[in-house]
């Protein structure tokens, strides 16, 4: 179960990755394996801000649909263009080229709220590395 450590991790099971004031974010590599074969996201297309905590969208998979919820507030900047034709990228790549949304953050101390890598393995049960 891969757990990168670079990332920040919610209860939910999503991850953001930041890189100034700019955060991507997407589902984890435990959360894409308890889905099973992902086979639509559905991400409004009005939507332009999220709130940290919120459903911004769904994620469905052969066997369960599942909310996706914002781990940061922040203005939407880009919805992943690939994963519309070929979702499946989210099981194949979750943490690479399977990102969902691209985001400007509102608040960066919202990222004091998240887990990082060492209490997200806890969270799922992971061994630490």
């Amino acid at each position: 179960m891969k757990v990168p450590e670079q990332l920040r991790y919610t209860r939910e099971h999503e991850w953001i990755r930041i890189e100034g004031t700019t955060g991507w974010i997407g589902i984890t590599d435990h959360a894409q394996s308890e889905l099973g074969d992902i086979v639509f996201v559905d991400i409004p297309a009005n939507l332009h801000h999220i709130e940290q905590g919120k459903v911004f969208g769904t994620i469905e998979a052969v066997k369960t649909v599942a909310d996706l919820y914002a781990p940061c507030s922040g203005t939407v900047l880009e919805v992943n263009p690939a994963i519309a034709t070929s979702p499946e990228i989210i099981n194949n790549d979750c943490y690479g080229n399977g990102w969902i949304l691209k985001i400007e953050l509102d608040n960066p101390a919202e990222l004091d709220g998240l887990m990082d890598a060492a209490a997200y393995r806890q969270f799922i049960g992971v061994p630490p590395q």
